[in-house]
């Protein structure tokens, strides 16, 4: 059995203090490693409520300093730079005590994942271990997005518009190529940010949802199945749990995860609402342009 440990926090101070004991449960010895912490960064617009929480990563980056680990924060959003995103949040006071930088992934590696070559950053390539910190929040693409989906983010730049433009449309193979990154990644564990989820749309511009809940696996698809179980979903409702499934990796059956902690029944997700009909995967043409402009734009004058 996959163990999956979940936890309860009504607010951001208490997931603080618990964060230390769920990692203690899932870490390796990262002791002298190179870890890198990837939290989901999507986009500046709705910061707040679409990223991961500020004092999230805060208390895992502090976690992993104490262990000895040689820690950076870093992802590549769709709009903007990551240290951008993080200012507004009120993440890199945070980290200035401990002395981690946040960096914007770059310098892009060609890489096989599923039947796409895509271009990852070489910062994620090169950690020893990455520290996967998703949301746990809708999706108007894969109506749900986890830890799985969250390592899209390892993806550099504008790449990520341009892999939803040429593959979008063929089915399966975006999430296939998702799926993918697993084997092309260093070692995973992930911590996923549920205390305040994000309901109804997204990825950027959902509702609140009180949800406090946390969790933590090693690797990312136990997580992302304990956390459909939370929403009482099954798996033909998710795309990226489908192929989870499909692919045969380890956690995507419900029945391999145990609990040794809270349950996924022990959440009240009955008012979540999740997205009935999904958009495109693909982008047109002028939708990638649009992107590029923003992104271009914000880089320039948003840092």
């Amino acid at each position: 059995m996959i163990e999956v440990f979940l936890g309860h926090a009504h607010d951001y101070a208490e997931a603080s203090r618990e964060i230390p004991g769920l990692l203690e449960r899932v870490l390796p010895n990262i002791s002298g490693s190179r870890v890198l912490i990837k939290p989901n960064f999507v986009a500046l617009r709705n910061a707040h409520l679409c990223c991961t929480h500020a004092q999230v990563i805060a208390a895992a980056a502090r976690h992993c300093h104490e262990r000895g680990a040689r820690v950076v924060v870093g992802d590549s959003p769709a709009f903007g730079t990551a240290q951008a995103i993080a200012r507004t949040l009120g993440l890199l006071e945070l980290l200035r005590p401990i002395g981690v930088e946040v960096i914007t992934l770059k310098r892009g590696v060609g890489v096989q994942s599923g039947k796409v070559r895509v271009p990852v950053s070489a910062d994620a390539l090169d950690a020893d271990l990455i520290l996967n910190l998703p949301k746990f929040k809708a999706h108007s693409q894969m109506r749900f997005s986890g830890a799985v989906k969250n390592l899209f983010g390892c993806v550099t730049g504008v790449n990520k518009a341009w892999m939803h433009a040429l593959h979008g449309d063929k089915e399966g193979r975006f999430t296939e190529m998702i799926c993918g990154l697993l084997k092309v990644l260093p070692p995973t564990v992930s911590l996923m940010d549920g205390v305040e989820a994000m309901h109804r749309t997204g990825p950027i511009a959902g509702e609140a949802y009180k949800l406090g809940f946390l969790g933590a696996s090693a690797g990312s698809v136990p997580l992302d199945t304990a956390a459909g179980m939370v929403l009482g979903a099954t798996v033909e409702l998710f795309p990226v749990w489908n192929q989870c499934l499909s692919a045969g990796l380890p956690g995507a059956d419900p029945a391999t995860l145990s609990y040794p902690l809270q349950k996924p029944g022990d959440y009240d997700a009955r008012d979540f609402v999740l997205p009935v009909t999904l958009k495109p995967e693909s982008f047109r043409p002028d939708v990638l342009l649009q992107s590029l402009l923003k992104r271009t734009w914000l880089a320039r004058f948003k840092n």
